[in-house]
């Protein structure tokens, strides 16, 4: 770790996916950047368990990595045109997810911190930040858990209320715990990677209806974990929506969603007429979570059911009935800036220019688009410093039309965060719907790789 006095260009506070891209890409611009962690400095956030750089808090799946036919596949193409950081340590520590796009989450937290810190332009401080700098260039990139002090700071400033939402994590659990007996390995519809082993990327607990039934009643009678009385009006965000809040929506809602039967063959109820194996009336999918495949994660399995009930409940499941969990279910609350009122077109804060936001806090969703949002900040912040005048990049590309969301185009009135979707994308006219999304996937590569030759803020200086 360098000295506490080294000089810097760019102060970037938050050491998560959005700070850690940001810093990354000044860096590689020539641009000396102090990056302020507070973990690692005695003080912790109520989801992370580790100090390293972009740490994965909740899922371990940068989801889709398909780039032609889906609108986060198409934000992975795109960020590593443009040389990412986190596509970069993502592809080191990948493991197997079918067409999805998961990783090892402590090789990558492990290989990120390693880039920044053996980089000569980045000094790694651990350090609590507790006010916005009153000048000098800074990006806020503190996420969705930003402490008190600081959060305080940041509402101050912006002259309004924050938003908030209730996020949750998903249970982890020891491979050689799971009965494969009882369970057996599938892709949906047979789609797998030629990483795959034993013919698909994910485990499938099968469950009768008297089994799935039964886990319903569970879900909605186990013991929750309760809320502060100011906290009881918060929103859920659905991309992330705890399981027992979508059985409460009705019994088949989780058949719908994360317990999908469709598209998997049982092997242990074939019949002459599917001797392949029917498809089970609900199912429990499991995810790999590390290299070594010794851990898999529960997949749509963020729960607010405290402990005890988790472990007694989802031991009900057909294969994890002596199931050994290496990290169970969580919630925490999670917050974010009403963007489209209080940021400029170039993320910067409205009534203090100088200070740029990135990543969750800015009201986008998920691993990828926050680290997405860290990298143009980064990029923005660049060009300002060069003195060059920053070109918007095209709102036909995944990174232009996640960026126009949070900046503009959605109703400040009704902010909410969002994941990359082709429903922020400019509609296309005369063109099918079974051409409609590989359409929206070759405009915009035609469009970045446009904007990449024709503009400056695209290539290191």
């Amino acid at each position: 770790m360098r000295s506490n006095q080294t000089p810097h260009d760019v102060h970037i506070i938050g050491g998560g996916l959005a700070g850690s891209e940001a810093a990354w890409q000044l860096a590689r611009r020539g641009v000396k950047v102090r990056l302020s962690e507070m973990r690692g400095s005695g003080a912790m956030t109520p989801a992370h368990q580790t100090d390293g750089l972009a740490e994965l808090v909740c899922s371990n799946s940068f989801r889709s990595d398909d780039d032609t036919k889906n609108a986060v596949g198409l934000l992975h193409h795109e960020m590593r045109e443009l040389d990412s950081l986190v596509m970069r340590a993502g592809e080191v520590a990948r493991v197997p997810a079918g067409s999805a796009m998961a990783v090892d989450r402590d090789v990558f937290s492990a290989e990120v911190e390693k880039a920044l810190g053996q980089h000569p332009n980045v000094t790694i401080v651990r350090e609590r930040v507790d006010a916005l700098p009153a000048a000098g260039l800074t990006i806020v990139a503190t996420g969705p858990l930003t402490a008190e002090a600081l959060a305080g700071s940041i509402v101050k400033a912006t002259g309004s209320e924050r938003l908030a939402f209730f996020d949750a994590i998903a249970p982890i659990v020891h491979r050689d715990s799971i009965d494969m007996s009882k369970c057996w390995i599938q892709s949906r519809w047979n789609k797998r990677t030629e990483a795959s082993n034993e013919g698909g990327d994910y485990i499938n607990c099968p469950m009768t209806r008297e089994q799935y039934l039964a886990f319903h009643r569970g879900l909605i009678e186990g013991e929750k974990t309760e809320f502060r009385e100011w906290e009881k009006d918060t929103p859920y965000f659905d991309g992330c929506m705890p399981i027992e809040v979508m059985a409460e929506r009705g019994v088949e809602t989780l058949r719908y969603g994360p317990m999908k039967g469709v598209g998997l063959d049982n092997p242990f109820d074939t019949t002459p007429e599917f001797p392949q194996g029917r498809w089970p009336y609900a199912v429990v999918q499991l995810r790999q979570d590390n290299k070594l495949g010794t851990l898999w994660n529960m997949v749509g399995f963020q729960t607010k059911l405290k402990y005890g009930a988790q472990i007694e409940l989802f031991r009900t499941i057909p294969g994890l009935e002596n199931a050994e969990f290496a990290r169970l279910g969580g919630l925490h609350r999670n917050t974010f800036l009403n963007s489209p009122q209080v940021l400029d077109r170039q993320l910067r804060l409205r009534a203090a220019p100088h200070i740029r936001f990135a990543g969750q806090v800015t009201g986008c969703e998920g691993y990828v688009e926050s680290a997405a949002i860290g990298l143009v900040a980064g990029m923005m912040t660049a060009t300002e410093l060069a003195g060059r005048e920053w070109h918007a990049l095209p709102a036909t590309t995944a990174l232009g039309a996640l960026l126009s969301h949070i900046t503009g185009d959605a109703e400040a009135d009704t902010f909410q965060p969002m994941n990359v979707n082709f429903g922020l994308f400019p509609p296309l006219h005369d063109v099918g719907k079974k051409q409609r999304k590989e359409a929206y996937t070759d405009r915009a590569k035609a469009d970045l790789a446009r904007w990449i030759s024709e503009s400056r803020e695209a290539v290191p200086a």
